[in-house]
């Protein structure tokens, strides 16, 4: 009679975290490979047949099985003081990794290179040190903490309106995206094609700066849009009564705009008082990155005006309008989906943080 096939067994979270280890894109071979042998020995399978099915000895299979048994997730580990020796001194790497945020004199940030040569080792050891750390000295990323002392009563105003929008009524996300430049490239660009990228000069002629007033929906995703020369009160009035007459009648518009003094004009507060159905919401000072609007100005920005060259204003006006005529047939919505808890804990963090540089 033939012996029975030994089987592990797996708490849930013992399963979960092997599959997680198998099948990650991050995980060493070495570790997916355990993992596979433990949880095909976990469903029944001799390990005979699981040697054969991932190419290694049975001796192999039957270690990593018994050390778990024995162990759990801990036996599947590397014993210290096994593998390659560390090849640099341990003084150095703390140099690197301490020294990343002490630039070199005259520089703003330190290269994987001038790094090599102040610690007397290579950039590529340097370039690991950094990637196993997860320092980034090469990159920068821009910021501003809203110094503004409503900031929770907007900052809810703003979100509420996202997640819980009010019936009977329209949400649009309005501002100005000011000075978009009709620049026009001194020579044709070379297409794109097999073994080459496109190209542009990297000179270009002026030919004069649009203002475009854009309302986008946040309900469906549609743009209500209009070009001016200039971006004054009386621009952006004539805006509003576009959206007047280009919104259905009988539905409440709530305007999300920022803090730009053009929005408060006192014309512009006379005329919304005439109109009853506009009300506004101001972001918090500083905090423009809430209104949606500028996630679909970005949007504009790349795929239209940022590669684009225009011999005169109204080639750049008929670009515009062009992509907008598209963008509204097929409309995309931008959901807001962050927790509005987890953003104020962020921004208190970064507020203490931003205050013990300042006191340093």
């Amino acid at each position: 009679m033939a012996r029975p096939v030994s089987v592990l067994e797996l708490t849930l979270e013992e399963k979960l975290e092997l599959q997680r280890i198998a099948h990650s894109k991050v995980s060493s071979q070495r570790d997916a490979l355990r993992a596979q042998i433990v949880l095909r020995r976990a469903k029944g399978v001799r390990e005979a047949d699981v040697a054969q099915s991932l190419g290694v000895s049975i001796v192999t299979v039957s270690t990593w099985s018994r050390r778990f048994e024995l162990q759990g997730m801990t036996g599947l580990q590397d014993q210290p003081g096994r593998g390659r020796k560390p090849s640099l001194p341990a003084e150095k790497v703390q140099q690197v990794i301490s020294r990343v945020v002490q630039p070199p004199k005259g520089k703003q940030k330190w290269s994987t290179r001038s790094m090599a040569g102040a610690v007397g080792i290579s950039h590529q050891s340097v370039h690991r040190i950094w990637r196993n750390n997860d320092l980034k000295p090469h990159l920068l990323r821009t910021f501003k903490v809203s110094q503004d002392p409503n900031f929770e009563q907007k900052f809810w105003d703003v979100v509420g309106l996202y997640l819980n929008p009010p019936d009977k009524a329209l949400v649009l996300c309005c501002d100005e995206k000011s000075q978009c430049q009709a620049l026009e490239r001194t020579q044709p660009g070379l297409p794109l094609g097999m073994g080459h990228i496109r190209t542009q000069t990297h000179d270009y002629k002026r030919h004069g700066t649009i203002t475009l007033f854009a309302a986008l929906n946040y309900l469906d995703g549609t743009i209500l849009s209009r070009t001016e020369k200039r971006h004054t009160h009386v621009e952006w009035l004539r805006f509003l009564k576009q959206i007047e007459r280009d919104t259905p009648q009988g539905l409440e518009l709530h305007l999300i705009v920022d803090n730009y003094a053009t929005h408060k004009h006192s014309k512009v507060q006379g005329w919304l008082q005439r109109h009853p159905r506009f009300k506004l919401h101001f972001t918090p000072t500083g905090s423009s990155w809430m209104n949606l609007v500028e996630r679909f100005f970005a949007d504009l920005t790349m795929d239209c005006v940022r590669e684009g060259s225009f011999a005169s204003v109204q080639e750049l006006v008929d670009a515009i309008e062009e992509f907008l005529a598209a963008r509204n047939e097929a409309p995309r919505r931008y959901m807001w989906r962050a927790k509005g808890e987890e953003i104020l804990r962020k921004i208190g963090k970064a507020k203490t943080v931003l205050q013990q540089v300042i006191n340093s």
